[in-house]
């Protein structure tokens, strides 16, 4: 019995319109898709080795905690950002009462 897969033009199209903008731009709901796909078209008399399946969602795993990671620390950076700007307000406003009390008490 030969199995042939059969592919639909949408999913070529979206292929292609993801090909066009980088691999860069591939996220996990892509990755869902094809994973998804691959077991679909795999043949059943011969199906894909359980060990290249748990490699596949090993990398899923880390990826989604990259992502996780990489959005903490996005967050976090921010947050500092904004505690330096006022540190430096918070400084400025201090230099400036100084400068006001000296002039005050020289007077």
């Amino acid at each position: 019995m030969t199995v042939t897969s059969v592919t639909s033009t949408s999913t070529s199209t979206a292929s292609s319109s993801t090909v066009g903008q980088g691999l860069g731009s591939l996220d996990q709901g892509d990755f869902l898709k094809l994973m998804t796909a691959q077991m679909q078209q795999q043949d059943p008399f011969d199906p894909v080795d359980q060990k290249e399946m748990l490699a596949q969602m090993a990398q899923f795993s880390q990826l989604a905690g990259t992502t996780e990671m990489a959005d903490t620390l996005k967050t976090i950076s921010s947050q500092l950002d904004t505690l330096v700007s006022a540190q430096t307000a918070t400084q400025q406003a201090v230099t400036a009462l100084t400068a006001a009390t000296d002039s005050q008490a020289a007077a």
